[in-house]
């Protein structure tokens, strides 16, 4: 089935240096995955060719303002965002969307919170409600943290929801598979990056 590029958004989630990088925050748990399973590229072509498409590329940052912002230390994974929030400043390094991402364009949007859903403590799901936006396409970091979170969440709101399967990844594998085995249950389901491009494509090319 063709998607519909003026009705698509591509929600890129925590691909932040804080996530994603030796330098980050996360690197102990996360950087070496990320390199070993060869996702950012996959995904950096994912989201240029969808923006080609004329498809709206929205990525997610964790950022904690001076104030906190609505950070609340109800997980483990946030209390130690918490004790770290000097690291977590939007005009901080960490918080840098990694440079391997095509460069950001005027239609592209930046959204921030302090929740591990990338629609929670935001506009976002109304913003792109607003836009007619009626499916996503999820790339990201962790497949079983930000991305399980925000596919379930986005489903419950009435999106049609499709986790690029091959854009996403996890510090351990098995969290990673049982959360893709969860997505052809409790979403529209996954999709390679190659078939979200081609069902992008108008019809008769």
């Amino acid at each position: 089935m063709r998607l519909d590029p003026h009705r698509t958004a591509v929600l890129g989630l925590h691909w932040t240096v804080n996530v994603t990088k030796p330098e980050g925050f996360f690197a102990a748990m996360l950087s070496e995955p990320v390199a070993r399973s060869g996702v950012i590229p996959r995904a950096a072509h994912l989201h240029q060719a969808a923006r080609s498409a004329g498809v709206t590329v929205v990525y997610t940052r964790f950022t904690v303002p001076t104030d906190g912002g609505q950070l609340v230390r109800n997980t483990q994974l946030v209390s130690a965002v918490a004790d770290a929030p000097e690291n977590f400043r939007p005009d901080s390094p960490g918080s840098e969307i990694i440079p391997e991402m095509p460069p950001l364009t005027d239609g592209d949007r930046i959204v921030d919170n302090q929740k591990l859903s990338g629609l929670a403590g935001n506009d976002l799901a109304e913003w792109l409600t607003h836009q007619g936006i009626t499916t996503l396409l999820l790339t990201g970091v962790a497949t079983n943290l930000t991305v399980e979170q925000t596919a379930r969440h986005a489903t419950d709101l009435g999106f049609f929801v499709h986790v690029i399967a091959d854009c996403v990844t996890a510090a351990d594998e098995n969290a990673h598979a049982a959360a893709m085995a969860n997505f052809e249950l409790g979403t529209a389901g996954s999709l390679g990056s190659a078939e979200a491009i081609e069902r992008l494509r108008p019809a008769g090319r």
